[in-house]
């Protein structure tokens, strides 16, 4: 379709079914991302000018439930997909070239002639982008390229998974265009994390990628990791009075990595102690009657933080069969028992490099004196800094986003809902 015909089509409120599904029903919602698809079109036009055949395509981030720092382990976790995306205007190309333009940053080309790992472009989303390209060429796909301009209000560094965003949203391009969707969900995950780990050099699970393309509250087991067991629920917080609250602390996430590093690495120590790579092969029984042994072997925190992913791994489950039966106050109950285990035993809420900084501790100790007996708080991703998750009432919704972003400026207090499809073409 023509940009301008297009950017019509959207002012005469057409594809309203295709954003409500995307952004709820509330016209409040719909109104700004009519807006922001425009801007997004023009914008296309000004760095594509001479494309009359436009495409758009979105892709979710994703916000964690159950499941702190498990699925490194190969455990089990539960997470959704959310209202915030990344969004691409995309205009195809035969000539075997992909020209991305992101709002705010520089033009990435990628020739898909050369799919070699690039040093250069490690830490990079051109890396990213050459990545998933050439996961989907050593599967047999031919590629013809494309020309996009994206644009993402999925928080960085949020704990709401940007990158994985980016990645499903590429994947789905691709998957779309040149593969007849064949890939399907999963894989097109599995994409997005290859791409992350060789091309763009940071090691990750595949949970942020997995819940960003499948959508909705997903559940996944990732014992098997070539084959995670995935299961979506359907439950609806809003329906039973709850909204899903994200706040950034705006703490800083600079040197943070060997804070990241560690847990992984603690965790996999303890599970070398049993000749094992990963805690999920460790019976919990066999771990709980070694603890006299492990003293002294590995660290103390690595010990801790073990016995949190046994607890954490078995929550999820839990956490996802209590929403399965709608049952809000066992589910409640398990949230409270990991934000506890979060904060005392994988002890995740501020960096000890940086012992003054405890804004992830502030937000939880104020959201708890906003709440009191309802609702539930918790970190949010990876930790040491920037986001804190909360079920807050709906009637207390706006007092809650009111105080939080009084305590840490305007804007920092994000009221979310739950996105039941993962990476789409809207248009």
């Amino acid at each position: 379709m023509r940009p301008l015909e297009l950017i019509e089509r959207l002012e005469n409120r057409e594809y309203t079914d295709e954003l409500k599904l995307l952004y709820g029903a509330d016209e409040k919602a719909l109104y700004p991302q009519r807006k922001r698809y425009i801007e997004a079109i023009r914008a296309f036009m000004e760095f594509f000018p001479e494309r009359d055949d436009v495409h758009i395509f979105s892709a979710p981030g994703r916000s964690e439930i159950g499941g702190n720092h498990t699925d490194h382990q190969h455990g089990c976790a539960l997470a959704a997909a959310v209202n915030l995306d990344a969004v691409a205007v995309v205009a195809f190309r035969e000539d075997g070239i992909i020209r991305l333009q992101s709002q705010g940053y520089g033009m990435s080309e990628v020739d898909l002639s050369d799919l070699s790992v690039h040093e250069e472009e490690k830490g990079k989303s051109i890396g990213i982008i050459r990545g998933i390209a050439a996961r989907f060429a050593q599967m047999g796909v031919k590629i013809g390229g494309f020309d996009a301009y994206t644009i993402s209000d999925v928080l960085s560094g949020s704990g709401l998974s940007s990158s994985a965003a980016f990645e499903t949203l590429l994947g789905t391009i691709i998957d779309v265009r040149y593969n007849d969707c064949k890939a399907g969900e999963i894989e097109i995950a599995k994409i997005g994390q290859y791409a992350e780990n060789v091309y763009f050099g940071k090691g990750s699970g595949l949970l942020d990628q997995m819940v960003c393309s499948v959508g909705g509250f997903v559940f996944i087991d990732f014992n098997d990791t070539e084959n995670p067991k995935v299961e979506k629920h359907d439950f609806d917080f809003e329906k039973a009075g709850y909204s899903l609250c994200i706040t950034d602390t705006k703490g800083s996430h600079s040197d943070l990595t060997d804070d990241y590093v560690a847990v992984p690495s603690e965790m996999k120590s303890v599970a070398a102690y049993f000749g094992k790579e990963y805690l999920r092969q460790v019976d919990d029984k066999a771990f709980f009657a070694a603890v006299p042994q492990l003293h002294g072997k590995v660290s103390d925190r690595a010990i801790l933080r073990a016995i949190h992913f046994f607890g954490e791994n078995s929550r999820a489950i839990y956490e996802a069969d209590a929403l399965e039966r709608g049952d809000l106050e066992r589910f409640f109950t398990l949230y409270r028992q990991s934000a506890a285990s979060s904060a005392n035993l994988l002890q995740n809420l501020y960096s000890t490099s940086k012992p003054l900084e405890q804004g992830i501790p502030l937000a939880i100790a104020v959201s708890r004196l906003i709440l009191g007996e309802y609702g539930a708080v918790r970190v949010h991703g990876g930790g040491f800094a920037g986001t804190i998750q909360a079920f807050v009432p709906v009637d207390k919704t706006e007092e809650y986003k009111n105080k939080m972003d009084a305590l840490f400026g305007d804007g920092s207090c994000y009221v979310l809902r739950i996105r039941p499809v993962g990476g789409i073409q809207v248009v």
